[in-house]
């Protein structure tokens, strides 16, 4: 039942959208517009506000918050929530999206093409476009268009998750065939130590600095890097710090990330750096300030759960192959199970994500869509 050339149309059409993080007013004013002709309710909540005064490099624009709608069911069942976010990732500004003979679509090279996320944002209103059409059974559905997804969920970490009545979730944001779904991801820790120590002439008084590279490279030596355990990955990817070369430098500020299925492991990892690092500098006389900040907390959702069942019960119907798995990567979905919302990330037709060679199928939008459809008709219920 579903419109592939409206389908197809409709993801070019918000393609064109630049919507990169803490951009994503024009789209957002377009979304709304959508929902509100297909019958929901819709809000926007503060989030943009609040990020803006949060965020250093929110810029000028117009803050934008989540979208939030609601569709009065006809029939009874538990309602259901339907997720994708609505920015991308850079470089996103003018996108063009361009579909070849065989029915892959790209953009015209420059930039993202914005499969991520807008390929599930297209699915769902789809989905919904049929219904309609159709008069087809469905309970209440709920619709939840984050913003700032693409920095560790920022929008929906602060959204208000009472407006929800739905106690599962189907959040349309992976790579992989349609029929896969990511159950498990994990807590990830970002982490800046700024080392201060003391600056000499390095030519003349060398003996009178205390070179805070060198403390940090002392205590970067005493780290376990990449899989520290089965679970767990631990990685420093930036270091900066000195004036020029003549100079021993006197700070050094080192930033990384730890990522764990483990939310106990991630803080071991977490308290060991923390441990490093102070007794190193304490050894050179130095000292640190260590900042971090956990961005999204750890969730596994079990194969046995009525979500999980559901998914495979309606890729069964459509002949889909129903293959779930665990996830070293973040999403809205983090947010919303620590909510109290049972959810699973499902694939929908983003491929090389975050690189100017993203691409997505004409045939894995319809397979996406028609999952969507499937996740909030009656038949999903039974």
């Amino acid at each position: 039942m579903i419109n592939t050339n409206r389908l197809v149309s409709q993801f070019k059409t918000m393609v064109e959208f630049d919507s990169e993080t803490y951009h994503e007013r024009e789209i957002a004013d377009y979304l709304t517009l959508q929902l509100k002709e297909l019958g929901f309710e819709v809000e926007e909540d503060d989030a943009g506000i609040q990020l803006k005064e949060r965020i250093t490099g929110y810029g000028n624009q117009s803050p934008t918050g989540n979208l939030y709608g609601r569709l009065k069911g006809n029939t009874e069942g538990s309602p259901v929530l339907l997720s994708a976010h609505m920015d991308t990732v850079r470089p996103g500004i003018g996108k063009r999206a361009i579909e070849d003979e065989h029915g892959v679509i790209t953009s015209e090279g420059e930039t993202i093409l914005g499969a991520d996320d807008l390929s599930g944002v297209a699915a769902i209103l789809e989905a919904v476009r049929v219904i309609k059409e159709e008069n087809l059974s469905h309970p209440d559905i709920e619709i939840l268009f984050p913003v700032a997804e693409e920095n560790y969920g920022k929008g929906s970490q602060i959204f208000d998750y009472s407006k929800v009545s739905s106690n599962l979730a189907y959040v349309f944001d992976l790579s992989g065939e349609i029929g896969l779904a990511a159950t498990a991801a994990p807590t990830l820790i970002s982490f800046e130590i700024r080392i201060q120590g003391r600056n000499a002439h390095a030519g003349f008084c060398p003996q009178l600095g205390i070179n805070a590279i060198e403390i940090g490279a002392h205590a970067i030596s005493q780290l376990m890097q990449g899989w520290v355990d089965e679970v767990t990955t631990v990685n420093i990817g930036k270091i900066s710090g000195g004036k020029q070369t003549n100079i021993v430098p006197d700070d050094c500020i080192i930033l990384g990330e730890i990522r764990s299925l483990k939310d106990e492991r991630a803080l071991e990892q977490l308290e060991k750096l923390r441990e490093i690092f102070s007794k190193t500098a304490a050894l050179y006389e130095g000292s640190i300030e260590f900042i971090y900040e956990k961005q999204i907390e750890a969730y596994e959702i079990g194969d046995e759960e009525e979500v999980v069942k559901r998914f495979r019960k309606v890729c069964g119907q459509l002949g889909l192959t129903p293959v779930t798995q665990v996830t070293l990567g973040g999403s809205d979905n983090n947010h919303f199970v620590k909510n109290g919302i049972r959810g699973i990330v499902v694939a929908c037709g983003m491929n090389e994500v975050h690189t100017t060679k993203e691409y997505t199928t004409v045939d894995q939008l319809e397979k996406t869509a028609s999952l969507a459809l499937g996740l909030i008709t009656v038949e999903y219920d039974q």
